[in-house]
């Protein structure tokens, strides 16, 4: 069987549609009969990547490739690309305003929450022109 393919546009300017996508996928992948720890593990870390893309670079791209054995959730988006992936990736390390931060967002928590829960997630990001994220889940 090949791939089931999605396509989901990330608003960057509306933070109460934050996260459709990834309800959509979770919605998606029950009826697809996928266990539940597959479900909430790709809908927690394709949430923190369209927060993300909300917060940090005025939105994107979701496309979502289910397959019997793994999903692969790859997030595009045209921002300001990620300096210091490293840095990134501790917990806790933000960038976030103090408004985004007050809204309950921007704990530093998105890329790490991305890498513990998928099993394997590769960064393309270039300062100015944007960040590419490939997550794969295994089932």
């Amino acid at each position: 069987m090949g791939a089931l393919s999605y396509h989901f546009n990330i608003d960057g300017e509306d933070f109460s549609s934050a996260g459709d996508a990834s309800v959509a996928m979770k919605k998606t992948l029950r009826q697809l009969g996928f266990p539940n720890d597959v479900v909430r593990r790709c809908s927690i870390a394709m949430y923190e990547g369209e927060i993300n893309m909300v917060i940090h670079a005025n939105g994107g791209t979701a496309d979502v490739d289910v397959y019997p054995d793994k999903i692969v959730i790859v997030l595009e988006d045209h921002g300001p690309g990620i300096p210091d992936v490293e840095l990134a990736m501790k917990e806790g390390y933000s960038t976030s305003t103090e408004q985004i931060r007050n809204m309950g967002f921007g704990a530093g928590m998105g890329l790490p929450n991305m890498k513990r829960y998928t099993e394997s997630l590769e960064i393309e990001t270039q300062v100015g022109v944007g960040t590419k994220l490939t997550m794969v889940v295994g089932v």
